[in-house]
């Protein structure tokens, strides 16, 4: 016969089950997330994992205090030396990804010198002030 105390044990060992998967697609989510970073900085991500480090009350961008999860993973620039970085998860959502200090490659030299063969292009100049009487003066716009 089914009580109300079997029935609540039963439901405690679902949440719990269900807190837990969610858990772990946040963990291969977190994980995708280090491997991209990992694979744009030109590192090399050892173990191929992200491990569970800490429940925690974190600052988000915006300075909020919101409950995330931290995940710890280690990388290689060189493949001699392990180095350690951390991503921080707000729910489903990367927070920030930090890496420990590490050492950058020598270019190698198999690669050929870049020759130019055209002048580069000006850089654009942004975040400039412009003042409106200057810039009418200088597009004119046909008056119907």
């Amino acid at each position: 016969m089914l009580t109300l105390g079997n029935l609540f044990i039963l439901m405690l060992l679902a949440a719990g089950a269900a807190w837990l998967w969610h858990g772990h697609g946040i963990r291969e989510r977190a994980l995708i997330r280090v491997k991209q970073h990992c694979a744009k900085l030109d590192i090399e991500l050892l173990d191929g994992n992200v491990a569970f480090q800490r429940f925690g009350i974190v600052r988000d961008g915006s300075g909020n205090r919101r409950f995330a999860r931290v995940y710890g993973f280690e990388f290689t620039v060189t493949g001699e030396q392990r180095h350690a970085g951390r991503i921080v998860m707000f729910g489903a959502h990367v927070g920030t990804i930090e890496l420990d200090p590490y050492p950058f490659r020598e270019p190698s030299e198999a690669l050929p010198p870049v020759v130019e063969t055209a002048p580069a292009p000006a850089p654009r100049k942004t975040g400039q002030v412009i003042e409106l009487q200057q810039w009418r003066r200088d597009h004119p716009a046909s008056r119907d």
